[in-house]
């Protein structure tokens, strides 16, 4: 096994464990770096408030770095919440001679609101940590205090970005996470480089504690892995998005993000193509299927928690097809990214339905659209017409954009149980069923047979 890269974090203790040197060394374990740590100050906190902080004295910060230093090889570093200018002033000589990265995160106020940089301490960061920084990760609020900037627009990320720039930082990465947009943008910014966005879909949660800690360790320990900092950024974005997806509320306040997704959602792999084959099973078997096959076959689609790729969606590698003798066959096996359309489908209505776990695909003759009316499912529809030029009818692309615009067009998309695609030109009509799970998706599939079999009946 190869030696692990020790990231090294400077900065506070949270005791309600969401931000601060908790969620670096959780951060730093789970991107695969071995976490080392200074502890600047000592907070009494949790979800709703920090009620008290203690720190150590500046001789002590410092005597913990040098002693970290002395003996172990650090692989980067970060900082985050330095409290005041004495303990500024005690880190900077040491970081000013240091051989490894680091990422600043000019940490100044908690998500509950509280102050967690003295007055005094905010001109020190500038003429003493800044220019030690190989990256500077303000929020908009930290941006607008270091550089008296109003950001209202992004003219004016750009104006303060330049201005931090100035003050000695390789780099800065302006977090978008304050501004009001559907994307969080964030912007890079190199001296004599055009501004380059990091962009990634908004989350809407409010287990955003520890956010800014979490971006800034997981873009350390890519450095310290040897990333460039173009993709040790976007890497730290996708851990950063995923944790927030799998967000959870821990008090009465606002969460953290869940720094063991990665960890929790692999774990569910083998369950997920268990589960899958199980029901492909049952579902050759029951009567009546047949009918319900389009001439392209069909696939079901069954996604890993926080799903946001096709290799995170499980499908039959063939697809479920029908023989001339009415028999229905599971075509392959169950595998991750096997079920291109199908998935496509449960993916974009996963971004607004995160509860919907699982879809299927069947033909939309005469008798399923009548059993759907039947059975009560509510169903949103696809409109081709709107399609726009860019988009195109292969690996999903069509199904990604046309079902999510169709469910976010949705009067109650809340209610909505199948997508309707009325076809077109070569299109046959489609409907994918919508569950939470395998078990949910088989009763709706067992409810539309039996009405089929009832109105056959009459």
């Amino acid at each position: 096994m190869n030696k692990l890269p020790c990231v090294l974090t400077i900065a506070g203790s949270d005791s309600g464990g969401g931000a601060g040197i908790q969620a670096d060394l959780k951060t730093i374990t789970m991107l695969g770096g071995y976490g080392a740590s200074v502890i600047t100050a000592l907070t009494a906190q949790n979800t709703k408030a920090v009620t008290g902080i203690h720190a150590p004295s500046a001789k002590f910060v410092a005597q913990q770095l040098r002693t970290v230093l002395d003996d172990i090889e650090v692989a980067a570093a970060k900082t985050g919440m330095l409290f005041s200018a004495s303990i500024i002033k005690g880190l900077a000589p040491l970081l000013s001679q240091k051989k490894f990265p680091l990422v600043v995160d000019p940490v100044c106020v908690a998500t509950s609101g509280a102050k967690l940089l003295k007055d005094d301490a905010v001109k020190a960061m500038v003429q003493f940590i800044f220019p030690c920084a190989d990256l500077l990760t303000p929020n908009i609020p930290e941006a607008e205090l270091f550089t008296g900037v109003k950001i209202q627009d992004r003219d004016d990320i750009f104006k303060a970005a330049r201005l931090l720039l100035k003050m000695g930082p390789k780099a800065v990465l302006v977090k978008g996470g304050h501004s009001d947009s559907f994307a969080a943008t964030d912007w890079y910014f190199t001296k004599g480089a055009d501004p380059i966005p990091f962009m990634q879909q908004r989350v809407d949660t409010n287990c955003t504690h520890g956010t800014g800690c979490t971006l800034s360790a997981a873009i350390a320990t890519g450095l310290g892995q040897g990333l460039e900092m173009g993709p040790a950024i976007m890497r730290a974005q996708e851990y950063l998005n995923l944790a927030l997806r799998a967000g959870y509320p821990l008090g009465e306040g606002g969460g953290p993000p869940n720094h063991l997704a990665p960890l929790l959602k692999e774990r569910e792999r083998g369950a997920i193509l268990a589960e899958l084959d199980r029901f492909g099973r049952r579902l050759v078997g029951m009567s009546g299927v047949k009918t319900l096959l389009p001439r392209v076959g069909i696939n079901v689609a069954a996604s890993l928690p926080w799903a946001a790729e096709l290799d995170d969606v499980a499908g039959f590698s063939g697809g479920i097809i029908g023989t001339r003798r009415g028999d229905v066959l599971l075509a392959g096996y169950p595998e991750f990214g096997a079920s291109v359309y199908t998935a496509s489908t449960l993916l974009a209505v996963k971004r607004l339905r995160p509860d919907i776990g699982c879809a299927l695909t069947l033909g939309l003759g005469a008798g399923v659209k009548k059993a759907l009316e039947v059975a009560g499912f509510e169903i949103a529809w696809v409109d081709r017409d709107r399609r726009p030029e860019y988009i195109i009818d292969e690996n999903g692309r069509f199904e990604e954009w046309a079902v999510f615009e169709a469910l976010r067009d949705h009067s109650a998309p809340e209610t909505v149980r199948a997508i309707g695609d009325p076809g077109g030109v070569g299109r046959e009509p489609l409907v994918r069923l919508l569950a939470k799970d395998m078990s949910s998706l088989q009763a709706a599939l067992c409810r539309i047979l039996d009405c089929i079999h009832a109105d056959n009946d009459i």
